[in-house]
């Protein structure tokens, strides 16, 4: 279990008196005279726990612990004071404090309450940990960025594919990312490690299919716009399925709907059902706006990071301009814009937006608002009250709006 306590007390004597208890217990403090101190040892990977007077000149301990809460929600302070009483206590527990103690505190309540304290941030920092090793493992959380229930449920569809052994179809609309979502199911399949080999359908030949199914061996071929082979490669294909020899697995993706393409007679309907085995729909982001901050910063960061260029402060003006237009497109034209961010360039989105982009005014204000509640929610870790004052909302009107919207606040709590 961590040890650490930054300890922050204007008096010295006092400073140094519990400093002196917490090493007795056999814990670490650090000692500071001040907010200006104290501030900077404040990170969101900080091991420890912050023990603080409350009254200090200038800026107090309450604004110490606003500081610990901005930089990291879970971390636990404990405010102590020498003039305690109902209302204050009532104020640090509101604003997230972890104890409030009134000195003097006997060394036995104190030191039981600071151990306390440590052994809630060793849980919350190892439950950190297990995630960040869970996310780094997995590859739909790291490759398929989004928060929506809608970008969840895609990943929970992926995994489930890529659990199965059998054909599968990715489909999406134009831009959307199906090589990526069919190589992401490659990636968490038992055949991981074996090769990912994709084709374009419409240049694909029986003898290209051949050669390909020979280069994936035991790993994954993907077919891009599988409904555009070629009738003779789509037969040739249908009998490498049905037959018993040692193939890869064949995902088909599609921007089209490859029913209809049956129906059609464009796509041999023997091999569209074999293929519709299990499928996955990528949802286009006129449907997900409130994955379109977390996508574009992600994208960004990627094109700084590919032409060694420093990460740009992204204006939350232009993230509402970008919520509020339909994207037909999708991924691939948010991708563009935002190389254009990386390098410093106009993100070109001053040309008129087509007749049906977002729907009526009305209707794309509500959908940049409800994104806008939604981010301030997820910052303030679910909490209501800092999330009203951080958006300079009066406490009623911030609940009219997330009624409005259907969103509780309790629902951004973080574990």
């Amino acid at each position: 279990m961590t040890k650490r306590v930054l300890l922050v007390d204007d008096d010295r004597e006092v400073r140094e008196a519990l400093g002196q208890t917490l090493e007795l217990a056999d814990l670490e403090p650090i000692l500071a005279g001040s907010y200006v101190a104290a501030k900077d040892h404040i990170t969101p990977g900080f091991d420890g726990v912050i023990v603080t007077d409350i009254r200090m000149p200038g800026r107090d301990g309450f604004h110490l612990l606003e500081r610990a809460r901005e930089v990291d929600p879970e971390l636990p302070v404990i405010l102590l004071t020498g003039e305690g009483d109902i209302p204050m206590a009532v104020r640090a527990m509101e604003q997230g404090a972890h104890a409030f103690l009134e000195k003097p505190c006997g060394p036995k309540e104190f030191v039981a309450a600071v151990r306390q304290a440590l052994g809630l941030r060793a849980e919350v920092l190892a439950a950190r940990r297990a995630r960040a090793a869970s996310v780094a493992g997995d590859a739909a959380s790291r490759m398929l960025v989004g928060r929506s229930a809608q970008a969840e449920a895609m990943r929970e569809r992926v995994r489930a594919i890529a659990r199965a052994s059998a054909e599968a179809l990715v489909c999406g609309p134009p831009g959307s990312g199906t090589s990526k979502v069919a190589e992401v199911i490659h990636l968490l399949s038992a055949s991981a490690r074996a090769p990912f080999v994709k084709r374009t359908g419409a240049a694909l030949d029986e003898a290209g299919l051949a050669a390909a199914i020979e280069e994936a061996g035991g790993g994954t071929l993907y077919i891009d716009e599988v409904t555009t082979l070629p009738p003779g490669t789509q037969y040739a294909l249908l009998g490498r399925l049905e037959g018993g020899d040692a193939r890869p697995r064949v995902l088909g993706g599609s921007t089209r709907d490859p029913g209809a393409e049956a129906e059609a007679g464009r796509l041999n309907p023997e091999l569209f059902w074999r293929l519709d085995l299990m499928r996955v729909t990528i949802p286009p982001l006129r449907e997900r706006p409130d994955d379109i901050p977390v996508l574009f910063r992600h994208y960004v960061a990627q094109a700084c990071e590919q032409a060694n260029l420093p990460m740009p402060e992204i204006d939350p003006d232009l993230l509402a301009r970008l919520m509020a237009r339909d994207w037909p497109g999708n991924a691939r034209a948010l991708t563009s814009v935002a190389m254009r961010v990386a390098m410093g360039l106009d993100p070109g989105l001053d040309e008129p937006a087509s007749e049906n982009e977002g729907g009526g005014l009305a209707e794309q204000l509500a959908r940049v608002e409800r994104s806008l509640l939604i981010e301030a929610l997820r910052r303030h870790g679910g909490h209501a009250t800092r999330t009203a004052e951080a958006l300079k909302l009066p406490r009623k009107t911030f609940y009219d709006k997330l009624g409005r919207h259907g969103l509780r606040a309790e629902d951004y709590r973080r574990d």
